[in-house]
């Protein structure tokens, strides 16, 4: 930004340069004047005329021109006390100067000052006035125009749309025209305006300034009032503009001018009582604020939060006309406060002015004392009659205010900023002299303690102080300071606010917390939007979030959808009850297992004992004891080993189990066989072949085991697809073919040896073991049937607990119906336990 960096070398080479040019308007050819000359309303004789463009009248009476004859001058109406302000702080600094011996010494400044009755096309007038010259001409004159330009530079206007028709006229004659109130950012535009300077910060600045300002309070949803000219429609533009970038949105904008029809103002009125903002930024002038002010009151529309700029946030005339209090708590922008000693006195002695004779100072006093003088021709009979010697101590009005001394001061820096321009140029010492040569030395000074300069766009530096209404107890507006903004800081730092006290809230939604996001409602703008909570899963740990991120597989949204939390990991434990319930019944079967070991080798001489295979009967509980203790395995975090072991360990014991019964069954069927005439069976199944055998059928269990567990085996896997909030710890198979091939030949053994038996239930009751081992092979195959469908639709770790009743149920049934009738016999019926008994023949009888 052009302001952020100081240009006194740009501001005072272009100042001096403008002035330079205009004091060499020398050779000129044959001139003449033309039309009606302009009077100034005040002025003084000096060495270097400086010319004053005011508006002493803020308005004039409406005429209807016929076109037939020359229109007749401006008839200006209502006497504007702020103007005659602004020129009194421009004769004070010209009499200081005058009496300086420090500066331009040996020059006496003088003044030509204009009223302008606020008309543009008369500002224009007069501004040509003071570069041409006024001198009546009765014929064309043979002379050359030898003389410089009327004035050297020009201060004024007070608004911005008379400022850029006087400088696009002046421009190109080079002459300095130096404002104190015309903030229009377009006049910084120095293709345009070349010689345009001023001492008041440009709206460039103040319209972001007041969108930083209401971003700060958390206004995203306000209206907008503009006055209808160049100064607000730019400052509103510029307003929108970084409003929008920063989130806020406009619910309405408006134009206004003071001299509105009645019905537009009306519209303007329904507007805002429709409206949901309850914030309004107002960038109008402080002539458009009183008329708007009055249209308000007359509907009592209050309860807004205004936010205005700095042409009347700190007017008191505006605080004043305010009295239905409409304007209560307004923020906005001011110039920062200033004081220059001796000014005040002087604007209000006024009488300095009647001695040129100036024909103003009678319409001024008659306005200031309400009275009129006897001369006058609009005095009445009703009126008190002028005096000549009233006095100003007792009086209370816009003239006696001096709220706006920071705009004078303004003023006093314009023609200080010209007066040391023109002593560098002249080269003063102790005396001055016109070089006719620009010095290129850079100018730069300090006023009352206030650095003055310019940068490459001719704007000051753009500080504001933050100004509060606050009223009080006697129901005067005290204009509170309560932050300063200054554009040449970094933008994080250019606000600075006090505590921040309880303010309105004006949005068109309310913040959206975090758990949800902003979904836009059709057809409205940005700032109105919908809150949708995130989806399971997703969340948003900011305000007014946009989207909602997913969390990552091992994370999933708490209850508020404000953050990830770790999910819960699922596996069937020791801890649990169902794992206890588990881990009881696997040692339970295991301790049964061993007590009927401990049975079967005490009474391992016993003819039952003898009869049944005692070694195939041994190897079938050591192998029912592993296969009770495999469980074990299936219960507690999955690791690498763990389920590797399990499913190899499971499919090795209960083929050795099974091998042990189908050679059980195999024994049964031989030993009969060989009772027949001429059968010699039993030397081809006897113990060797019989552990060859189950040796054989473990060994292929074995070598599948094998090859799965080297191709491709169980491995721990994390399952986030099976629930949405928890991960299911499991045991991947790592190859199908390997699990099903390993239980397929587990279910061949188990038929098989069902078949065998079922073959073999006729024989003999008495040492009839097959009938028992049919009906655990009948219990083996149902159990592990139905295990199939409940082990695919059995969720996360109800799966693993689902193949654990299976190996224990199918383990339990093989021990009891093998081996419990012994123990009954052995321990409750040991009459039976002979061998009698045992090669007992009996009827057979159908299962």
């Amino acid at each position: 930004m052009a302001s952020t960096q100081r240009w006194p070398e740009w501001s005072w080479v272009l100042l001096q340069l403008l002035l330079a040019v205009s004091f060499s308007q020398a050779e000129e050819l044959v001139c003449q004047q033309t039309g009606d000359y302009e009077n100034p309303q005040l002025s003084k004789n000096g060495g270097v005329i400086l010319g004053g463009i005011f508006s002493f009248h803020s308005s004039w009476k409406n005429r209807q021109d016929s076109y037939k004859h020359k229109p007749l001058p401006l008839e200006c109406t209502s006497l504007n006390f702020r103007e005659f302000q602004f020129a009194q702080a421009m004769i004070f600094a010209i009499e200081e100067i005058n009496n300086s011996t420090d500066l331009l010494p040996g020059i006496s400044l003088g003044y030509k000052m204009y009223d302008t009755c606020g008309a543009v096309a008369r500002s224009v007038r007069v501004g040509l006035a003071l570069a041409n010259g006024n001198e009546a001409v009765s014929a064309p004159s043979e002379e050359q125009c030898t003389k410089p330009a009327q004035v050297q530079a020009i201060i004024g206007e007070t608004s911005s749309s008379p400022c850029m028709a006087i400088a696009t006229v002046i421009g190109p004659f080079y002459i300095p025209m130096i404002s104190h109130f015309a903030t229009c950012a377009c006049l910084s535009d120095k293709t345009k305006y070349p010689s345009f300077l001023r001492t008041i910060p440009s709206d460039y600045y103040q319209s972001r300034a007041l969108a930083q300002l209401v971003k700060h309070f958390g206004w995203t949803w306000v209206g907008a009032i503009r006055t209808n000219d160049d100064y607000g429609n730019n400052g509103m533009a510029t307003f929108t503009e970084t409003a929008q970038q920063l989130g806020i949105c406009l619910e309405y904008s408006v134009p206004f001018f003071r001299t509105d029809p009645p019905d537009k103002i009306r519209k303007i009125i329904d507007i805002i009582k429709a409206s949901t903002s309850k914030v309004i930024v107002a960038f109008l002038s402080h002539m458009d604020m009183d008329v708007l002010i009055h249209e308000l009151s007359k509907h009592n529309l209050t309860g807004y939060q205004w936010v205005g700029s700095e042409s009347w946030i700190f007017d008191s005339q505006t605080a004043e006309t305010d009295r239905h209090h409409i304007l209560d708590g307004a923020i906005g922008l001011s110039i920062p406060k200033a004081h220059v000693s001796g000014m005040r006195e002087f604007i209000l002695n006024v009488k300095p002015l009647n001695s040129s004779g100036h024909e103003i100072f009678t319409e001024l006093w008659e306005t200031l004392f309400s009275c009129k003088f006897k001369q006058s021709e609009s005095s009445t009979g009703n009126e008190r009659e002028c005096t000549g010697h009233e006095d100003l101590t007792g009086v209370q009005n816009g003239f006696t205010d001096m709220s706006l001394m920071p705009i004078f001061n303004n003023v006093y820096k314009g023609v200080y900023a010209v007066a040391h321009a023109l002593h560098s140029i002249f080269g003063c010492n102790q005396t001055c002299q016109y070089k006719g040569q620009l010095d290129p030395l850079t100018v730069s000074f300090t006023l009352k303690g206030d650095e003055v300069y310019f940068n490459k766009n001719g704007d000051p530096a753009a500080k504001y102080e933050i100004i509060n209404w606050q009223p009080t107890e006697n129901g005067i507006v005290d204009f509170v300071t309560v932050g300063l903004h200054d554009a040449s800081l970094p933008a994080d730092k250019q606000l600075k606010l006090q505590n921040k006290s309880l303010v309105p809230v004006s949005v068109c939604s309310e913040k959206c917390t975090p758990g949800t996001r902003k979904v836009l409602q059709k057809g409205k703008p940005v700032c109105c939007y919908d809150c949708i909570r995130c989806a399971e899963g997703e969340i948003s740990n900011t305000t007014d979030s946009i989207t909602c991120v997913r969390c990552q597989p091992e994370f999933w949204s708490n209850e508020r959808r404000d953050a990830c939390v770790k999910k819960e990991a699922e596996f069937l434990s020791y801890e649990e009850i169902m794992g206890v319930l588990l881990t009881a019944a696997s040692l339970f079967g295991t301790c049964m297992t061993v007590g009927v070991a401990i049975i079967f080798f005490r009474h391992r001489k016993s003819p039952i004992v003898r009869a049944n295979n005692s070694e195939l009967s041994f190897l079938l509980l050591f192998s029912l004891t592993l296969c009770f203790l495999c469980s074990l395995t299936f219960i507690g975090r999955p690791s690498d080993w763990s389920c590797m072991l399990r499913h190899t360990a499971f499919g090795i014991t209960f083929v050795l189990c099974i091998s042990c019964v189908l050679g059980k069954t195999m024994v049964v069927l031989m030993a009969f066989r060989a009772t027949l005439p001429g059968s010699n069976v039993m030397k081809w199944f006897g113990p060797v072949q019989q552990r060859l055998s189950v040796l054989a059928f473990t060994l292929i269990q074995v070598v599948i085991c094998i090859l799965w567990l080297s191709i491709s085996p169980p491995f721990p896997f994390k399952n986030f697809k099976q629930f949405k909030d928890k991960i299911i710890l499991e045991c991947a198979l790592g190859s199908a073919i390997g699990f099903w091939a390993v239980l397929g030949y587990i279910g061949l053994l188990a038929i098989l040896c069902f078949i065998l038996a079922f073959l073999a239930r006729k024989l003999p009751d008495n040492f009839n073991e097959a009938k028992f081992i049919t009906f655990s092979m009948l219990i083996f195959c149902a159990v592990w049937i139905t295990f199939i469908p409940a082990y695919v639709s059995s969720p996360g770790k109800f799966s693993v607990a689902v193949e654990i009743f299976a190996i224990l149920a199918s383990s339990f049934g093989l021990l009891i119906c093998t081996f419990i009738p012994k123990c009954y016999i052995i321990l409750l019926k040991p009459e039976k336990n002979t061998r009698q008994n045992m090669m007992g023949r009996g009827t057979p009888k159908s299962l």
